[in-house]
């Protein structure tokens, strides 16, 4: 224990995979937030205007992918490719397991904003499957999902002859990790398997390949077998302009009909993102078992490092609410991953971190104190 430490700027644990830290212990995240103050961002603007230019349909044909989810990062990606830099974007989403209405609502919002939509649902069994997998043997609740909300992307693009996919934010660079792409445009495939799915892909789908399983194929990578489009490029958003989730939630909020919740989400103070679908707050709370900082801790980061909060409202906050267990929807957890009460607890015992927790009639306790 004497070895885990936060950021001395934000709450950034020490325990965040391939986080580092400077010699007055502040994150990179943080260190990134203070880089971007004085980095020449027109240099990268005429990076993003050059690429768009190259790939500008002549017709009304779609130019461009954004992955959706109705959220507020998707929306603001593609209200800007359309009314800021006159793009033609197509929008593509992969249902995720356990809906949520407020997810359905916005991603109908989104729809009559004015774009268009494909609306990908994978067998329902095959996610599961993948899902299961995923929780049981990474600690990684939807990573059936995770895995197709990248590989069915690449895979449109591929069939439909278009060059560019826009993600929203790198989430190594600007929340704390990899930096090996603060400096570059656009990833790919191998990164997405090393950073992404924790290096856990080949293995897993290695397991789902061994059982007779209908769509498999979405979730995985085409090959030069499935003539793979060499000249796609796979970007971020925030590579080519000052990231600010807030500022995408109000943009999204007036011109895509995003909604609120009407609670705060499970674990944290806020309201406005991550509402599509119920396994999100597992996640957080499985993050927030291995590594000892949950959704709380990630949201007061953020506010932290956009001046909106300052490092002891982000204390307070984070004891308040991280590591909330989901009560909300564990009938819906026990359903879905065909377990008992006592199997799912089991498998949360098995992902806790010993060394960050104890465990007291069955109350997990931290054996640590955020300073």
């Amino acid at each position: 224990m004497s070895s885990v430490f936060w950021c001395s700027s934000c709450l950034t644990m020490s325990t965040r995979n391939r986080i580092t830290f400077d010699s007055q212990r502040k994150c990179n995240a943080c260190q990134w937030a203070e880089k971007k103050k004085t980095l020449n961002w027109d240099i990268r603007q005429k990076q993003l205007e050059d690429l768009l230019d190259k790939n500008r349909s002549s017709s009304k044909d779609f130019d461009c992918l954004v992955p959706v989810s109705g959220g507020k990062d998707g929306g603001y990606v593609s209200y800007q490719l359309k009314e800021k830099y006159g793009m033609n974007p197509l929008c593509i989403t992969v249902s995720p397991p356990l809906k949520l209405d407020i997810g359905n609502k916005n991603l109908q919002n989104f729809i009559n904003s004015g774009f268009s939509l494909i609306s990908i649902d994978t067998d329902i069994n095959t996610m599961q499957f993948l899902n299961k997998l995923g929780l049981i043997d990474m600690g990684l609740p939807y990573f059936g999902w995770l895995i197709a909300i990248q590989s069915v992307p690449i895979r449109f693009a591929n069939k439909l002859g278009i060059n560019l996919i826009f993600y929203g934010e790198d989430g190594e660079v600007e929340y704390g990790g990899s930096q090996e792409t603060n400096k570059n445009y656009h990833h790919d495939v191998n990164y997405m398997k090393k950073v992404y799915f924790e290096g856990g892909y080949d293995e897993i789908l290695e397991l789902a390949s061994q059982k007779e399983l209908n769509g498999l194929e979405l979730f995985k990578f085409p090959d030069d077998n499935e003539l793979y489009n060499s000249e796609l490029k796979i970007l971020h958003w925030s590579y080519f302009e000052n990231w600010d989730p807030y500022r995408n939630y109000l943009i999204a909020k007036k011109h895509c009909g995003l909604i609120e919740s009407d609670q705060t989400n499970s674990g944290t103070f806020t309201n406005f993102a991550q509402n599509d679908q119920a396994l999100y707050s597992l996640h957080a709370y499985l993050m927030y078992l291995k590594f000892g900082f949950g959704r709380a801790n990630q949201d007061a980061c953020i506010d932290i490092r956009r001046g909106a909060m300052d490092r002891d409202q982000g204390i307070n906050l984070v004891k308040l609410y991280d590591g909330q267990y989901p009560d909300e929807y564990l009938e819906l957890y026990l359903e879905y991953f065909q377990m008992s009460k006592e199997e799912f607890n089991a498998i949360l015992d098995k992902w806790t971190n010993k060394k960050l927790f104890k465990k007291n009639n069955n109350e997990i306790i931290p054996l640590f104190e955020i300073v």
